[in-house]
């Protein structure tokens, strides 16, 4: 059975909330609120947000020139009505557009003899530019959002484990397609599976760090090309009793997360992905991308995802510690009997 998963290759979350009581708490943070809106509903509000003032200050604008009585002395030219030329509901859902967006064509135009459409110009300037400011201010926000910009942030479709340094390592690799660069760029990795504690507790979906280089800084990227990414598999690892046979048996999910800042912007920017158990290659390296061209190195990002088969032990990384360990103790007491020789 094809393991759930907890984040999808291209970073999104498969999380989705449900029964949720406290619903006016999306509300008191409107403005986050109407960011995080599919685009659809985002336009629909920006919309509606406009439409729904203009039409709610040209009802008022209609019911003064109701009230007033201009509305029955259209052809008395000696009556001063409160504003100039509007004779139906139209040409005042027309002058309140014409308020709140400061567009003045001067045709209608309010008069001296209306305190109360004086009072309610000033309200319509006042709310239109909170308006204004309120949906340009979220139009802004979710416009400039580095969402895509990690697009252009590439993991390798499956992650390797293979020797280095006579130690085995588990590598996966991420690169940059832009010219500009992630700026205080940082890789974190984490183990999803579940879990049943000594009190038989049960957790479905409990987290471990994978260390990646947090202790001496590896984990901080200076990401130019394409990095390969390791997690020595030592004492510390949960990987430490995992052989290549359990491996394929096994049922986990690696999450690994890229943040950096976006150089043009000055914005931080996230990038995700994910490996399941089937996605780990054992005995695998991945091949070379750079190349040393006249004056300048060459990244070929055909290669990105490509891996070779090495020779690499099939035992787990416990068994391959004891095993050098016992080569040593067994060189350490034959140096003695060869010297007696």
């Amino acid at each position: 059975r094809r393991r759930q998963r907890y984040v999808e290759k291209d970073g999104k979350c498969n999380v989705q909330h449900g029964n949720v009581r406290e619903t006016y708490r999306y509300l008191t943070d409107i403005f986050t609120t109407l960011v995080d809106l599919k685009w659809r509903f985002s336009l629909l509000v920006f919309i509606l947000a406009y439409a729904v003032t203009w039409l709610f200050f040209g009802l008022i604008w209609w019911f003064i020139a109701y009230c007033r009585g201009d509305l029955e002395h259209l052809e008395d030219h000696a009556w001063t009505p409160c504003v100039n030329n509007l004779n139906g509901f139209v040409s005042a859902f027309l002058f309140s557009i014409e308020t709140e967006t400061t567009i003045g064509y001067g045709h209608r135009v309010i008069t001296d003899q209306c305190p109360e459409g004086i009072v309610l110009l000033l309200l319509q300037a006042i709310l239109g530019s909170m308006v204004n400011a309120f949906m340009v201010g979220c139009m802004f926000v979710k416009i400039s959002q580095p969402n895509k910009r990690a697009e252009t942030l590439v993991f390798s479709s499956h992650a390797v484990v293979s020797l280095r340094d006579d130690r085995l390592c588990l590598m996966f690799r991420v690169g940059d397609l832009r010219d500009s660069h992630i700026v205080e760029a940082s890789i974190r990795a984490k183990l999803i599976k579940s879990k049943q504690t000594q009190e038989g507790e049960f957790i479905p979906l409990d987290q471990t760090d994978l260390s990646v280089g947090f202790e001496t800084g590896d984990d901080r990227l200076f990401l130019v090309s394409p990095l390969i990414i390791s997690h020595e598999i030592d004492e510390r690892s949960p990987f430490w009793d995992v052989s290549r046979h359990q491996l394929e048996k096994d049922d986990f999910e690696i999450v690994v997360i890229l943040e950096g800042m976006v150089e043009a912007t000055g914005m931080t920017c996230q990038a995700r992905s994910s490996y399941l158990a089937d996605e780990v290659l054992w005995g695998h390296r991945f091949t070379p991308l750079l190349s040393l061209e006249e004056g300048f190195y060459e990244v070929d990002y055909g290669g990105f995802h490509h891996t070779v088969a090495v020779p690499t032990p099939a035992c787990s990384a416990r068994q391959l510690a004891a095993a050098a360990a016992r080569r040593q103790a067994q060189l350490y007491w034959s140096i003695p009997s060869r010297l007696d020789q």
